[in-house]
């Protein structure tokens, strides 16, 4: 822990302790925390920021939707009639992803990234 976190810790202790933080709003309720798994750490805080703001970079909205097609084609089979629509709104989303600049790895999970590591180590 860094002298700076020690220093905040010591200061929310003794406010939780003089009961500063008593009758907050929200108090004692669960706090809801956006899946910002698929977003890079070093991205997150800014565009938690534009959220807040109510402000998203479209390549967020495209890549919060790519994630979610994602996951509902996992849910299907691919014999259902609908798996093949969504598996084109997908690729049409990683298309226009990769057009704006946005890596799509993401889509393909741990198992491509270890694919890859391993591979560009045998050169």
């Amino acid at each position: 822990m860094t002298l700076l976190d020690q220093w905040a810790e010591r200061h929310i202790v003794d406010a939780m302790r003089n009961g500063d933080l008593d009758n907050l709003a929200g108090a004692g309720k669960k706090i809801i925390l956006d899946d910002d798994s698929h977003v890079p750490p070093e991205l997150r805080a800014g565009y938690r920021l534009l959220k807040n703001a109510g402000c998203l970079p479209p390549e967020l909205e495209q890549r919060r939707e790519a994630v979610q097609l994602q996951d509902l084609l996992h849910s299907l089979q691919p014999s259902d009639p609908q798996h093949a629509t969504l598996s084109k709104r997908l690729a049409l989303l990683e298309l226009k992803l990769i057009q704006a600049g946005v890596n799509t790895d993401f889509l393909r999970g741990d198992y491509a990234q270890r694919i890859f590591n391993n591979h560009s180590g045998d050169e």
